[in-house]
């Protein structure tokens, strides 16, 4: 069997699994009750402030900017510089580019390196900082080094070791389409492919579920109107008519 087909069927497994797994997720996330009124004060007393609220920590961090600096400087280096690098890789899915795609191309190999630096000071955190060394288990040091090797793999494609570009668009285009195109057999290009399928993997996992976690913590997304609203959870508020309805009856 060759490393095309390989990896084919490795790619189909992994975005199964993380479609899947990701997407149960987010439904049990949806579902889990919140009994309390708790958003952390000072609040927004208006949807729109919550949207604009999570709008700034999703964005900007403002939270972890407000607590510690340096870890924030870390961390959304990390979190913007890969989401650059993210968006410069859509030139292999799509045909034809989109034109905001190509305009960002130049920024996304550069955004390497700030991603790479990103995750060397968030592992040093691990590292030298002892409150965070003690809770930090095994698998946040595995993680860490996982999404290193991905950004250093990547780096290298693009400036020590060049790979046939266009035979890669080619090999994921026909993914989307289920035609098996040739892949090149570059060893770190199969490296790099191999880490991001392992990501794809364990994701659903693993502490990465912060990413669409951060929309369901209802100290962010709460409105802050105690006294004007009674806040009732869906669940209570069919026990609540249930109730009712047997005291009636």
């Amino acid at each position: 069997m060759s490393f095309s087909v390989i990896y084919a069927l490795l790619f189909y497994f992994a975005t199964g699994l993380l479609v899947i797994g990701l997407g149960r997720k987010i439904v049990q996330y949806a579902k889990t009750p919140a009994p309390l009124k708790i958003p952390t004060t000072p609040a927004p007393t208006t949807r729109s402030g919550v949207v604009l609220r999570m709008a700034k920590e999703v964005i900007f961090f403002y939270s972890l900017f407000r607590s510690n600096k340096w870890i924030w400087i870390f961390g959304w280096m990390f979190h913007m510089a890969l989401f650059v690098v993210l968006a410069r890789h859509l030139r292999y899915f799509t045909d034809p580019v989109w034109w905001w795609v190509e305009l960002i191309q130049p920024f996304g190999k550069y955004a390497a390196f700030a991603m790479i630096a990103g995750l060397l000071g968030l592992w040093a955190r691990r590292i030298v900082v002892d409150r965070v060394r003690y809770i930090s288990a095994p698998s946040d040091h595995l993680m860490l080094a996982l999404l290193l090797g991905i950004g250093i793999s990547g780096a290298s494609m693009t400036f020590v070791s060049h790979t046939d570009i266009v035979s890669v668009k080619a090999f994921f285009l026909g993914l989307m389409r289920f035609d098996i195109q040739p892949l090149p057999s570059d060893p770190l290009l199969l490296t790099h492919l191999g880490l991001v399928a392992v990501l794809m993997i364990v994701f659903p996992f693993s502490k990465l579920l912060h990413v669409p976690g951060v929309f369901f913590s209802p100290t962010r997304n709460q409105v802050d109107n105690p006294r004007e609203q009674r806040h009732l959870a869906p669940w209570a508020a069919e026990l609540e008519a249930g109730s009712q309805q047997n005291s009636n009856s």
